[in-house]
């Protein structure tokens, strides 16, 4: 459904252009959300040198075969590159300075808008080589290609190496031979073929291949890299025999790309994994089968990854499909010399990939789908960047992004964190050895304090085949980043009494150019708090299965998040398909200082009409600890407002404008300072199986066009004295000892 509505789109722009020329102002920026931008621009210093270049395809009667890229520094011609592609990643650094570029269709004559971008001394230098000089490497390194040039067999293992890694290889070989008779084999008489329809049945019935495929995998892997360090038969053996029950599955049944796209990828990627550090002791006939199980799963998935012109290139918002990409590029990387087709893969996911590792930010980093899907990501950066790196030479952990990301984790997911925020299974638990794993790829002053205070132990697997030392060990100096942090290419602001101190306070904003797209949900202009591991106000609800009815009434909904909605509930548009990624919000200011934080977000797009607009103001009182929120709502007609709360325990009415919520030992004192007769009432919804939520609103008294909420929320209730007094161009607000000056 949603190639056939993508491929009507371009069946519409293709007809228009036939009678006339694209009737917007650049066709490089198209009209469609769902179509990716132009980028770099705005005369933003750029996090990667070289950076990458996107611009949506010039829509014609006859498409064009090559793009002319024109790049400009000080009015002289810089450089002049002719790609196929819509996306374009430089092999060679830039001189640092101001750079102007352009494209041109060689099917048209209009180029495209100008645009900026900046190179300074802060531009992290990332070059990737081109596919020729990537494919010669691969073809150098012989098998196991996947591996670090240091790995040694545990014979060869120094004193440190045994001290470091010695708990982990004990704890392996534990699990795996215990898991050799407790984890069944996977076969298809297991999963007869099904409906394709989503419903609970359904997806309980995914989790069962989920589960059993994962533990096959995963003995594959184990034991193909135990018998490489020990050389202990009982480990070939057991990777042999999970290899080849893997191999024997149906690439058409309920483990096909097309049933079940997760469990093909995590098959088709061991078994190249296994292959590549099995060498030499596969028999050709085991190989032969391992690697036609491998081309037959690979091909329907990249034939649809190359469907509609290189899809991903025009519309890269999809989030499994990207890290499709991933999956190719490493298997393509491990079987290169060993699949014929590797070499077409490996031509068309290699650069792209690392080119663009994740569609959900800018170079920045971050992951605007949520944390949870983040710590997905982080767990597919684990089990591709490895392999990729190894055999290509190039390290996607040193990627400015990658950085980024590891940013994102500090800020949005600090250690002692008490849950997920934002997006798609945030009432899931942390994926703590996973991001620990990721954070300690990571050479920085903040992933070290991270690794260092996150109390969980990375998996052996993925420890056992890491470079020693790893990169966070060789950073002299941990350090936590700072305490607030602005993520403006994913709308996400966080706010911190002290980073450093796991009884924090942690404010989390949210107002994101991504809108309700995908994993994200409708809450544009939202806040989560937590203090000292607790959860104060928090997102409310939990995901059944994707897009369930469940989900598409409360749980993506503006009413479960802590965000306004009016006349009785209704938000933020959420169920227009790709079009969600138009009902956006933006940060549009950010400032931070020792005692006081501000963030600024415009939703007033992720509403449909009545709204005209829809702006909130938060200030974070760091030596108060205390946050306010100022709401600006206007509409076209009349309408009741409401500022929506959550909390995981029982609301306490204080008086008919304020409330207590008590999470344990942390607290929340909720107060609605507007004098207009805004009262709080308690909501009801679904039922959230084995937790407490208690859900309210402050709600106007009458219907207006515009609406104003100004609320202090007070960590642990410490109740400071609160003012209010006008002055000529405004008003000041006092908490305690600190102010702050209000709009009228």
């Amino acid at each position: 459904m949603k190639l056939a509505k993508q491929s009507l789109h371009a069946a519409v722009v293709l007809a228009m252009s036939v009678i006339a020329s694209p009737s917007w102002a650049d066709w490089a920026d198209s009209q469609y959300a769902e179509v990716i931008r132009p980028l770099p621009a705005n005369l933003e210093v750029q996090a990667q040198n070289p950076p990458a270049f996107s611009w949506a395809k010039f829509i014609s009667r006859t498409p064009p075969t090559s793009y002319k890229l024109e790049i400009t520094k000080g009015g002289v011609v810089y450089q002049t590159i002719t790609t196929p592609w819509n996306v374009y990643l430089p092999s060679k650094q830039f001189p640092a300075g101001t750079y102007t570029w352009r494209v041109l269709p060689n099917t048209g004559t209009e180029w495209s808008t100008p645009r900026s971008f900046v190179i300074s001394a802060a531009s992290k230098v990332f070059e990737v080589p081109e596919n020729d000089a990537l494919r010669a490497a691969v073809l150098a390194k012989p098998h196991p290609r996947m591996l670090p040039a240091d790995f040694k067999p545990v014979k060869s293992w120094s004193p440190e190496l045994v001290n470091a890694r010695g708990t982990a290889l004990a704890l392996l070989k534990k699990d795996t031979l215990a898991q050799a008779t407790t984890f069944v084999l996977a076969n298809d008489a297991s999963w007869p073929v099904t409906s394709t329809t989503p419903s609970a049945a359904r997806q309980l019935y995914i989790n069962d291949i989920t589960r059993v495929i994962g533990q096959n995998v995963r003995q594959l892997e184990a034991s193909a890299l135990l018998f490489r360090l020990t050389g202990e038969a009982v480990y070939l053996n057991e990777a042999l025999r999970r290899g080849d029950a893997l191999a024997a599955l149906n690439p058409s049944g309920m483990t096909s790309y097309v049933n079940h796209d997760i469990a093909t990828r995590s098959i088709m990627v061991s078994l190249a994994k296994g292959a590549d550090i099995l060498n030499g002791d596969l028999d050709a006939t085991r190989k032969a089968n391992w690697m036609a199980s491998v081309k037959a799963r690979v091909t329907p998935m990249y034939t649809d990854l190359i469907s509609n012109n290189y899809r991903l290139d025009e519309r890269p918002f999809d989030s499994h499909s990207t890290v499709a990409v991933g999956y190719v590029a490493a298997i393509a990387s491990l079987t290169l010399g060993d699949i014929p087709e590797a070499q077409t893969w490996f031509d068309f996911s290699i650069r792209r990939y690392i080119n663009s590792v994740m569609v959900w930010s800018g170079p920045e980093g971050g992951f605007g789908n949520g944390t949870a899907y983040g710590m997905f990501a982080a767990d597919y950066a684990m089990q591709l960047w490895q392999p990729i790196g190894a055999a290509t030479g190039v390290d996607i952990y040193k990627k400015p992004w990658s950085t980024g990301f590891a940013n994102y984790f500090a800020q949005f997911l600090p250690p002692g964190a008490p849950g997920n925020t934002f997006g798609d299974a945030h009432e899931e638990y942390l994926y703590l050895p996973q991001l620990k794993a990721y954070m300690s790829r990571i050479a920085t002053p903040a992933a070290a304090w991270y690794v260092q205070n996150v109390k969980t132990s990375e998996s052996p697997i993925t420890l056992l085949q890491a470079p020693f030392p790893l990169p966070v060990d060789t950073v002299a100096i941990a350090a936590p980043p700072p305490n607030a942090a602005v993520f403006p290419s994913i709308g996400w602001v966080a706010m911190h009494s002290n980073l450093a101190d796991r009884a924090r306070t942690s404010v989390f904003f949210k107002s994101s150019p991504y809108g309700s797209y995908n994993h994200s949900h409708g809450d544009q202009n939202s806040l989560v708090i937590d203090s000292g591991g607790r959860r104060l106000l928090t997102e409310a609800g939990y995901q059944d299965y994707y897009y369930s009815p469940l989900g598409v009434s409360w749980y993506r909904q503006t009413k479960s998040h802590n965000a306004i909605t009016y006349g009785g509930g209704i938000g933020q548009v959420t169920t227009e398909g790709s079009n969600n990624l138009k009902y956006k919000g933006k940060i549009t200011a950010f400032s931070t200082t020792a005692a006081v934080d501000y963030a600024e977000g415009d939703a007033t797009l992720a509403y449909s009409q009545p709204i005209t607009s829809a702006i909130r103001k938060v200030w974070y009182l760091r030596n108060q600890d205390v946050v306010v929120v100022l709401d600006k709502m206007a509409s076209s007609t009349a309408q009741t407002f409401e500022w929506n709360m959550h909390a995981v325990a029982p609301y306490t009415q204080e008086t008919a404008s304020s409330v207590k919520v008590t999470n344990v030992d942390r607290s929340l004192c909720i107060r609605s300072l507007s004098t207009d007769g805004t009262r709080w009432e308690r909501r009801t919804g679904p039922a959230n199986p084995g937790k407490v939520e208690d859900h309210g609103v402050f709600i106007k008294p009458a219907a207006a066009t515009s609406a104003e909420f100004l609320v202090v929320l007070d960590v642990n209730c410490k109740r400071a004295p609160v003012s209010i007094s006008n002055t000529s161009s405004g008003r000041v607000l006092k908490v305690g000892t600190t102010s702050i000056t209000l709009p009228k």
